[in-house]
């Protein structure tokens, strides 16, 4: 073992319980994310993922057919709230899992930036968001939004008050 670097935490794995009270939080009572069609890919304390299939409905643009913007900022935004969820979650291992599911009611976004890099043209999206720094009060975090291809199309940074 190498003395001058120190020894990674052990990682943290969710329980059953947990994972699907989150799923169901975020995909079925949380409407907005149904008309989004976005869906839970993975969820692990340290970084969360998920889906948008295109349709439709996104169409930001009918000539070109790519996703509207206001698609990729929510999508984006409700993917960094679940990463700051699931970092609460972490923090709070030693709490029952239905104990846990209950510290996010006075979560919200209190700074958003979104940068669009490309057009969003793509059969699905993925949406990767990882918590940079979990205070007290406040969570930092930064996303990515890639097309099927794994191209990266959007990239997004924002904070949360957590308390």
């Amino acid at each position: 073992m190498n003395k001058n670097k120190p020894a990674s935490p052990p990682a943290i794995e969710f329980e059953p319980e947990f994972v699907e009270g989150l799923k169901t939080m975020f995909e079925e009572q949380i409407l907005f994310n149904q008309v989004l069609g976005l869906k839970i890919t993975s969820l692990r304390p340290e970084r969360v993922a998920g889906r948008i299939d295109m349709k439709p409905d996104l169409v930001g643009h009918f000539a070109y057919q790519r996703l509207h913007g206001g698609v990729i900022s929510a999508g984006l935004d409700a993917m960094a709230g679940l990463a700051v969820m699931a970092a609460i979650g972490a923090r709070h291992m030693d709490e029952p899992p239905l104990q846990r599911l209950h510290r996010f009611g006075k979560l919200g976004t209190i700074d958003l930036r979104i940068d669009y890099l490309r057009q969003a043209i793509s059969s699905h999206f993925e949406l990767h968001a990882e918590v940079l720094r979990l205070g007290s009060r406040v969570a930092t975090v930064r996303m990515e939004f890639r097309g099927a291809d794994g191209e990266l199309l959007s990239t997004g940074s924002a904070a949360y008050i957590v308390s």
